[in-house]
């Protein structure tokens, strides 16, 4: 009932329209129970009695009543159709951007496959169920009181029969109920781990391919279709219980009041008219009810669904646990890392261990080591993607977990090895960190990043589509579009993830000249495998196993024979080629 009051709650921005459906809904009862009463006066008098008058009066008057019933049913359906459909839209919107801003943790422990499943399929089962529930709630609601209202008008001894029918029909709607929510929730699960499937199979297809492993592929997402299938099949099974149990619940009343109503219509205590009238209410009773019955699996999938939406709702975002409130200006003087320690959630190890040293601003660093040592969890804390479990990390003095988060990422420009290009066109991938762009700032920071040479020969210029992750550009292409964002951007502080390790070297040398326009006067944090690239930095800082081994140039971190020269020594014996095997 919590969560059926918490989707009910969204309904106060649409009081006007509800007000006017539940005026239509009432009306559609009041008329169907009118339907009810007037089956006596056509029995007794027209077949029993042989009024002329009520024969010319009494088909105009069913006529009228078909004709306003007609139209209320209409606005009631109208109404609550708008109402539903805009309460799920607004539900999955919210949703959205929640998931959005939530932890990069969250992301981190939750495949995007199984989150795009909790935006579709769990919102869609509330959207498939809230226009027509809702329409439900009112309209059988309204009209099951309004034939009890008959039936109880003609006889109130008869009409106790139904009332002590009606728990037992609601146990079974409860029960049923209860298991095809717990099934609804199971098939929802199974629906994120399909989609999660479905996401790596597609978009490593070559992968997949290459590696003839397209059975092994299928059997992972036959799995999870079997696991669908189960809940689906089983809730069904259920679902298709509870008609016929209510059926032999109600016709057992049914048989009763029969012989029981039959008995006072022969010994004279009630009329004929009155007797059928009451039937034809309490059959027109049993309709809303059947019908309240077959929405019950609708309800509950709306219901499991809006729980696993819920759940989400209910984490807190970034902005939730946000204490910054000043606004940080544009980075003047230093970073300065402090005392840092930092341990995933739910890891026993910590990723960094007191790191304490300070980058000037202008200065350009790179971090380098061996994978796993903690560069990129180090520089992950310079944009709050993660915070420091102990110490802090300032900018210009500032601790940055004291900033408007917003003021902070505005500074930040990043630059990473697995470019991130929208399925929109190049203009629109340039300008993402600055939509209020001029068409000259975005040709300007394209010629700056060497990719105006290649946007204008294609056909539609910068209204070129790049699709799906810049699937129609080559890797150099994508990385130079990415750059051009950076510089549009113009950030004070840069973050260069392996920007040139996926290239070509010919690509290579267009992506380091559109870097060198890029890291101008800006404090530059480099994380580099490749030591050839970073050679040329103001400083490196050599990681080992979470914390600092060695700062200095290259030069210096040479002559000290410590861990960056292994790592050189290494890193050069493995690029010398080695020669052809011969045959004697």
């Amino acid at each position: 009932m919590r969560t059926f009051w918490r989707i009910v709650s969204y309904l106060k921005e649409y009081r006007l329209r509800l007000v006017g459906a539940f005026v239509c809904s009432a009306g559609v009862a009041g008329l169907s129970a009118v339907y009810a009463w007037l089956v006596q006066p056509v029995l007794d008098g027209i077949f029993i009695e042989r009024n002329r008058d009520m024969l010319l009066i009494l088909p105009l008057a069913v006529l009228g009543v078909a004709i306003l019933k007609a139209s209320f049913a209409y606005g009631q359906g109208y109404l609550m159709s708008y109402v539903g459909h805009w309460l799920v839209s607004d539900i999955r919107q919210q949703l959205f951007i929640h998931i959005v801003r939530l932890p990069i943790r969250f992301h981190d422990a939750n495949a995007s496959g199984r989150l795009m499943a909790r935006v579709i399929s769990d919102v869609n089962e509330m959207a498939n169920a809230i226009p027509s529930v809702l329409k439900d709630i009112f309209q059988q609601g309204l009209t099951f009181v309004a034939m009890l209202s008959v039936v109880f008008y003609q006889n109130w001894k008869l009409a106790t029969i139904v009332l002590v029918v009606l728990p037992f029909s609601s146990f079974v709607l409860v029960r049923v109920g209860q298991r095809i929510r717990k099934l609804s929730k199971r098939g929802q699960e199974s629906i994120g781990k399909m989609a999660s499937v479905l996401k790596e199979a597609f978009s490593g297809i070559k992968i997949v391919k290459a590696y003839g492993q397209e059975e092994k592929e299928a059997h992972r997402f036959s799995l999870t279709n079997q696991a669908f299938r189960t809940a689906k099949v089983k809730s069904s099974q259920t679902s298709a219980m509870a008609s016929p149990l209510l059926e032999v619940i109600g016709v057992c009343g049914v048989a009763f009041i029969i012989w029981y109503g039959g008995g006072l219509v022969i010994a004279g205590e009630m009329k004929p008219g009155e007797f059928f009238s009451f039937m034809a209410a309490m059959f027109m009773a049993y309709a809303p009810l059947r019908k309240m019955s077959g929405a019950n699996e609708s309800v509950q999938r709306a219901l499991a669904g809006a729980q696993r939406v819920f759940q989400v709702l209910d984490l807190e975002s970034e902005l939730a646990k946000d204490e910054g409130k000043k606004t940080l200006p544009p980075m003047a003087k230093n970073l300065e890392f402090s005392g840092v320690n930092f341990r995933y959630e739910g890891s026993e190890e910590a990723a960094l261990h007191e790191i304490n040293f300070t980058i000037k601003a202008g200065e350009v660093v790179a971090f380098v080591g061996a994978s796993g040592s903690g560069k990129t969890t180090l520089v992950s804390l310079v944009p709050r993607f993660y915070r420091p479990t102990e110490g802090t990390v300032k900018i210009d003095g500032e601790d940055i977990r004291l900033v408007d988060r917003s003021s902070l990422r505005r500074q930040i420009g990043i630059v990473s090895q697995e470019t991130v290009l929208f399925d929109d066109t190049i203009r629109n991938n340039i300008a993402y960190g600055r939509l209020d762009a001029s068409e000259e700032a975005v040709i300007e920071a394209a010629r700056a990043a060497f990719a105006w040479e290649f946007i204008e020969r294609l056909p539609q210029g910068l209204d070129t589509l790049v699709g799906e992750n810049g699937l129609r550009l080559s890797g150099g292409q994508r990385q130079r579009l990415a750059i051009a964002r950076a510089i549009l951007r113009n950030p004070p502080i840069l973050i260069l993830d392996e920007a040139t390790s996926a290239l070509d070297s010919e690509s290579e040398k267009l992506v380091q000249k559109a870097l060198v326009n890029l890291v101008k006067a800006r404090t530059t944090l480099i994380i580099a495998h490749r030591l050839s690239t970073v050679q040329h930095a103001d400083r490196i800082v050599v990681m080992n196993r979470g914390r600092i081994e060695e700062i200095g140039t290259h030069a210096a971190l040479l002559q000290q024979g410590g861990l960056y020269t292994r790592l050189y020594q290494t890193q050069f014996l493995l690029t010398q080629p080695e020669p052809l095997p011969t045959t004697s």
